[in-house]
């Protein structure tokens, strides 16, 4: 499959950052500085490092680049019919912003909920600020994985429908500048990282369900 080490959703801001860059040095050299720093900018923030690796099929891995927030027990969850786990993970603006899907699976839900641009730190961030939900499900193993918008972060981008198949470490969507990604979990699972803990997408393993009987 081919990879694009800039993700497709930059490409338009990358080349008005160049046009400006070229326009302003017409009128004054030095100003081109704007433009490069913006065109640097956007190539960092919209890069799509490989995250390639076995398939872990009892592993959870994280959908999201950045830092463990918070590690929440949930009473009931309806997606997964009772009570679950929440792994909540800040993206700051040096993180990588691809999500990735935590485990290999169909899609069994997606649902957008407008909300408020709070600060993606913020302990109710995740209640209040825009969110796009979607659902993995793999037998009777299902996942949730929240996108949530933070106070930079303007679009949430999700590339999957209800149907898609999604392999473990694959792309399915990305947030721009700087957000929250929550990995909500049946509760029978095994969570292996603690609030604080820097985590990577496709790498970092979060939870862990129990093995199943072969």
């Amino acid at each position: 499959m081919k990879h694009d080490p800039i993700a497709r959703d930059g490409w338009h801001l990358i080349l008005i950052a160049f046009l400006s860059s070229v326009g302003l040095y017409l009128i004054r050299p030095w100003l081109a500085l704007i433009g490069g720093l913006f065109l640097v900018f956007f190539c960092f923030f919209f890069r799509n490092p490989r995250r390639v690796g076995p398939l872990l099929p009892d592993d959870l891995v994280s959908p999201a680049d950045g830092k463990v927030m918070a590690v929440t027990p949930v009473a009931h969850q309806e997606d997964l019919d009772g009570p679950a786990v929440c792994v909540t993970i800040f993206l700051s603006l040096l993180d990588v912003h691809i999500n990735r899907a935590p485990m290999s699976g169909e899609v069994f839900c997606r649902r957008y909920r407008p909300g408020k641009y709070l600060p993606a730190f913020k302990s109710h961030a995740s209640a209040l600020n825009e969110r796009n939900t979607i659902g993995i499900a793999q037998g009777a193993r299902k996942v949730l994985v929240h996108q949530i918008t933070g106070f930079l972060a303007r679009r949430i981008v999700c590339d999957v429908q209800p149907g898609s198949q999604l392999v473990q470490r694959q792309r399915f969507g990305m947030i721009r500048f700087g957000s929250c990604t929550e990995l909500v979990c049946p509760q029978e699972v095994t969570v292996l990282v603690k609030p604080g803990d820097p985590v990577r997408a496709g790498v970092t393993v979060l939870a862990r369900f129990p093995k199943q009987d072969t």
